[in-house]
This record gives structure tokens, sequence and C-alpha cells, in this order.
């Protein structure tokens, strides 16, 4: 039987094309794009019609096959300009989510790994690892689940804040993954979920895929945080994110950094749960990360409507930095790091 978390998987590999479920539409309309390019790819993430740092980095991989599977190069070393030149430019789509990069690079080392073979046999090495990349998300994820199930109980109330879900990877999330594995075995655990601003990824994606699940869930408002902490209905911060730097600061939606303040001012433990392609130890602190800005429009606009003034200077960061003092534990797949010993994740 197909879960909910598989039947959400926001990006399948069918035939000869990449589908990927636009999340634009999501909760209103379930509609899939049927992408044959590289530019198309690019255009989904920069539209934020797939996101998620992981989903992000699994669309990235098959835009290379898709931009190098016709190539009429004579030989390897042509294949190889013409991969280099089309993952460079994927690579400009985002700048925030490391996955982003990882995947591309993932993809480009299995290449040159392959050697001066055949320009067909390296097509298909591109597309073999595409397909490589979404495997494992999926056991990475459920992995990381199963490592933060044994930081809660039943019975719990669990504050998320954007999408960390099914949506955004190839299965369970990362940090709803142990949502669903808490909800296969007969837990109930009280969630709370953000809106998050400034495209409300919380209410369209997160609110509706827990919804879907069976999942109890209850969505606020991103400034009703403080009081449903105050009020003992949340025992545990759980958060997903777009890259850990070396320090253990991490980066995810606007917002977060507040909510970790929050958790801590509460006596919250706060959680983030990050699969090793978002653990970055080439970016010293969060202050090295770059931070991507959305159009103004995302807030002038919202809800369909108009709701603010003509000629109005707007602000609108995608992501913000929570330092690693306010962060109680990173969990990747290779089990729970305090922040200042995240480097030991790779180890």
């Amino acid at each position: 039987m197909t879960t909910i978390h598989e039947a959400f998987a926001p990006v399948k590999w069918e035939g000869d094309s990449l589908l990927l479920l636009d999340q634009t539409r999501l909760p209103v309309e379930t509609v899939f794009l049927s992408l044959h390019t590289s530019e198309e790819v690019w255009a989904a993430i920069r539209h934020l019609q797939v996101r998620g740092a992981p989903a992000i980095g699994m669309a990235a991989a098959y835009g290379l096959y898709l931009g190098v599977r016709n190539s009429e190069a004579a030989d390897s070393s042509a294949l190889w300009n013409q991969l280099l030149e089309q993952a460079d430019y994927l690579a400009t789509a985002r700048p925030t989510a490391v996955n982003l990069f990882w995947a591309i690079d993932r993809v480009k080392a299995r290449v040159q790994q392959e050697g001066e073979k055949p320009v067909d046999a390296l097509k298909a090495a591109v597309l073999d690892e595409a397909l490589a990349i979404q495997r494992e998300d999926a056991e990475v994820c459920r992995t990381i689940g199963e490592h933060l199930l044994t930081l809660l109980q039943d019975g719990m109330g669990i504050l998320t804040h954007c999408n960390p879900g099914a949506l955004a990877t190839a299965a369970y999330g990362t940090a709803t993954a142990p949502l669903y594995l808490a909800k296969e075995r007969g837990w109930n655990l009280k969630v709370y979920a953000d809106e998050t601003r400034p495209v409300l990824q919380g209410a369209r994606l997160t609110a509706y895929e827990l919804q879907q699940a069976g999942i109890d869930v209850t969505l606020i408002c991103d400034n009703m945080a403080a009081m449903v902490m105050a009020q003992g209905k949340v025992q545990a911060v759980i958060v997903g994110t777009d890259r850990v730097a070396a320090n253990g600061d991490v980066a995810n939606k606007i917002g977060t950094y507040g909510v970790a303040v929050l958790a801590k001012a509460h006596g919250i433990p706060f959680y983030v749960a990050a699969p090793l392609s978002s653990v970055d130890l080439e970016t010293p602190t969060g202050a090295d990360i770059p931070i991507e800005e959305r159009p103004a429009e995302e807030i002038t606009h919202g809800l369909g409507k108009q709701v603010a003034p003509d000629g109005i200077k707007v602000y609108n960061p995608a992501f913000d930095v929570t330092p690693a003092e306010y962060i109680t534990a990173i969990v990747t797949e290779t089990g729970i790091f305090k922040p200042e010993d995240i480097r030991n994740s790779k180890q």
C-alpha cells in the first residue's frame, strides 16, 4: 500500500521526462509538470515549483541529464565540457540550499569516475546517478526520523516551521520523518505548523500533507508560536535546514531564528533535521551562508490580492540563520550531534 509520504513524492522520473509536483498550486490543485530540458528545470527551481533542499538537489541532478541527453558530442571530453556548462547554469537557480550544489558535484564526480567511456555510456551514468540520489534520499530521511523519534514521547506537542516534509524530499521529509514514523507506530503526536511567511509553505504544504496523512495537525500564524509555547502545548520544536555551517549555525526559512529564540526562552528543545548533503563544512559560520532574497510581490500581493501600499519598500529574505547556541541538537542520518560537534557527522 502506498503511504502518504510516498504518494506525494515531488520528483519522479517516468519514461523520458522529469515529473515535478507544482508546489505553487497546492493545496488547491495537484498538478505535475512534465519537463524535458534543463531550462525548464532551472525555472521550476527558481520559481519554487519544486522546493525543499533535498528535492532541489534531486531535480538538479535530473536537470543535468536533460541538459546533455541530446548532446551530439563526439567524445567524452566534449560531453564533459557540456556537462560543466549545464552544471554552472543550474547552480544559479537558487543560492542558499547547499543540496543543489552537492547533487551537481556528485553527478560530475560520477562522470569523472566513468573515464573515457563512449558518450552514450556517460549519459546513462548521469541518469543513473540522479536515480541513485533519489533512492538514497528516502532511506536517509527515514533514518533521520528514527534518530529523532528517540528524542520524543507519545502524546508530545511538536512545533515545526516551513515545509521540511515529504513534499521537500524523496519520502518522509526531514523534520516530519518522526511524525510519519510515530503515526505508523500508533503514537498520537500533536503538531503545530507555523504558516511560514512569505509564501505560506507551512500552511499550503506542511498542514496539507500532515492532514492527508491523518496526523493531528493545527495551523497557527507565525506570531502565535510564543503563545502556544507559553500555554504548554509544545514540548519540542523540529525544523529542517537548507545549509548547516561548520560551526553548527543553520539556515532555514525566514522565521526559524525567531522560533529558536522563543524555544530557548521557554525551555523547549530545538532540533534541526539535516541530511549530510545539507552539512557544509566548507562554510565556516552562518554569516558566510548566502541568503536568497525573494520578489517584493510575495509580500505586497499576498493571498491573491494587493495588501500593501503602492511603492512601499520591502525587505524579503527567504531565509534566516539560527546561531548554534539556540540549537539543542542537529540530527543527521549518522546520528544526533551537538551543534559544535557537527563536523563529526561526516566521519
